[in-house]
């Protein structure tokens, strides 16, 4: 399979692509910047440039074309220069681009990375720009779901660094709050792309006692 990951050079789509890459699929990783395809390079990727926020919808759709699947692993991040504007450019515009270039391209596999918290309103008090951040995600949701795709949407909770075990906890929301390693997110997507029974699912996760691969396919 050829496979679009938007948000080439994040770190779940960095962890993603030697997972696909391994097993013998195409992948194909949509960055903004030139420097880093070496890294896109290093897991067995094919480095695009596309800038969501600049690009053409004509870009995304050719680099969209000829794809089995597509997955949104972009988002604005917690740097310098993203504020809450950026969340809805990045987040939730950036979805909408890539469900249009495959609506228009004929891709209907859509594997969209969101958050828990997404789909309830922000707790008051709740700082602007993870407000804007949590809105952005919701409405990136909304869109998807009413789009005629074999979409899944996947809320992991709170994203950690640590070394993944692949066991999980993995269902219908709400699933308690908890952390779970990058690894494991993109161990999880690894396996949730090929799977027919996610299709038109929301799905959180969190670390838990499951395998990933008996924990996806008792979905």
């Amino acid at each position: 399979m050829r496979i679009v990951i938007a948000g080439g050079h994040g770190k779940i789509a960095l962890l993603l692509a030697p997972l696909l890459t391994r097993r013998g699929h195409q992948v194909h990783a949509l960055i903004r910047d030139q420097s880093q395809a070496a890294d896109i390079a290093a897991t067995g990727g094919v480095p695009v440039i596309y800038d969501m926020e600049r690009d053409t919808p004509a870009d995304l759709a050719a680099a969209v074309a000829g794809s089995d699947a597509v997955v949104f692993a972009a988002g604005a991040g917690a740097g310098a220069g993203s504020g809450a504007a950026r969340k809805y450019t990045v987040d939730l515009n950036g979805s909408v681009q890539l469900a249009d270039a495959a609506e228009h391209t004929g891709v209907t596999r859509f594997v969209q990375i969101s958050t828990m918290g997404a789909g309830s309103p922000p707790e008051p008090g709740t700082d602007e720009v993870w407000a804007a951040y949590l809105d952005a995600k919701t409405r990136a949701e909304e869109d998807l779901r009413s789009r005629d795709l074999d979409w899944t949407i996947l809320r992991p909770g709170v994203l950690t660094d640590s070394e993944g075990n692949g066991l999980i906890t993995l269902g219908p929301p709400p699933i308690p709050r908890a952390s779970v390693p990058r690894a494991d997110v993109a161990a999880t997507l690894a396996s949730i792309l090929f799977a027919d029974n996610t299709f038109r699912c929301t799905l959180e996760l969190v670390s838990g006692s499951l395998p990933i691969e008996s924990a996806v396919s008792t979905i």
